[in-house]
């Protein structure tokens, strides 16, 4: 099976952040035995880049031959169905398909495409598209480990002393504002009022393998984002049993469960800071790895190549 990949969203020199979850997904489909070609368009740099993407696109499909293409976000399957020659997959990751001006676009493109993949019920729920796969992004479980805590902050040059430092991670190119930061600073300023000794620990524009470094020497993960669709730090941070204080935004609450140590909060600032001091005030690493082991790359990675599989059949079933 060979599949061209299509992604605004790719790791680079520049943002060594955007993307993991696409590349390890893809690195996981080729340890699968699919072979991947990947069309990485950089729409953030410069919108015109993408009516650049359909010439290069059409380039790639005249002067080679795949099974199919598979599209990551909502830009990227416009691209792709300006082709028939191959069917079409199409990811929707995030909030763009019930928030902001992108769910219009969100909303045109879905019946277009041979097959949709959805991260959440949420997301399917909102979207309204009845016959979406839901498949959440991997996890690394290799990389996203436990390690002892101290070894974490020793290694980031961390204080040794008995800080308590509150994780707010946000691992991309760059800041945004429905990551809604400013309930994360005022819930950190409340809870220091209770114990000074709390450190805010904010992680942007870092390789993704210094992220488990992070998990490892932080004491607690906040995520109060307007909106999720099936956030990857949150599985991450499971993995490495850090505790978590987050909002019930797109599959968090599923993912979080019923373990021991982390909370669901809302995004007000006060019931924020509430949760943080229940996790700092009795610190201890959860048993989250165990909740997230059906979440490891391979297993997503045949989900997807089974998805594949269907749409292939549809389309000799109907050649």
């Amino acid at each position: 099976m060979r599949v061209l990949v299509l992604t605004n969203m790719y790791p680079t020199a520049e943002a060594p952040a955007s993307g993991t979850f696409v590349q390890e997904q893809v690195e996981s489909l080729r340890k699968q035995g699919v072979d991947v070609d990947v069309l990485f368009v950089n729409g953030f740099r410069n919108k015109l880049n993408y009516l650049r993407g359909i010439l290069s696109l059409w380039g790639r499909v005249l002067t080679n031959r795949y099974d199919l293409i598979h599209a990551h976000y909502v830009f990227c399957g416009l691209m792709a169905r300006t082709q028939f020659l191959y069917p079409v997959v199409l990811t929707h990751h995030g909030l763009e398909v019930f928030m902001s001006w992108q769910r219009f676009p969100s909303r045109f493109i879905t019946p277009l495409v041979d097959k949709v993949i959805l991260v959440s019920q949420e997301q399917k729920e909102k979207l309204g598209c009845e016959k979406a796969e839901i498949i959440p992004c991997g996890t690394d479980l290799n990389l996203f480990c436990p390690m002892p805590r101290e070894e974490a902050r020793r290694r980031l040059n961390f204080s040794p002393s008995g800080s308590k430092l509150v994780l707010a991670l946000w691992a991309g190119e760059r800041p945004r504002p429905e990551k809604r930061f400013d309930i994360v600073r005022s819930a950190v300023d409340l809870a220091r009022e209770k114990d000074p000794t709390i450190e805010l620990v904010l992680v942007t524009r870092q390789p993704h393998s210094m992220i488990p470094l992070y998990m490892n020497a932080c004491d607690v993960l906040i995520l109060v984002s307007d909106g999720e669709g099936s956030p990857v730090v949150i599985k991450e941070a499971m993995a490495c049993n850090l505790p978590i204080v987050a909002v019930p935004a797109g599959d968090i609450s599923s993912t979080i469960g019923d373990t021991d140590g982390c909370f669901l909060c809302s995004q007000d600032p006060s019931d924020v800071a509430e949760k943080l001091m229940l996790v700092l005030s009795h610190p201890r690493r959860t048993n989250g790895r165990e909740k997230i082991k059906h979440m490891e790359q391979s297993n997503i990675a045949k989900q997807i190549i089974a998805v594949y599989q269907d749409v292939l059949r549809g389309k000799n079933g109907h050649s």
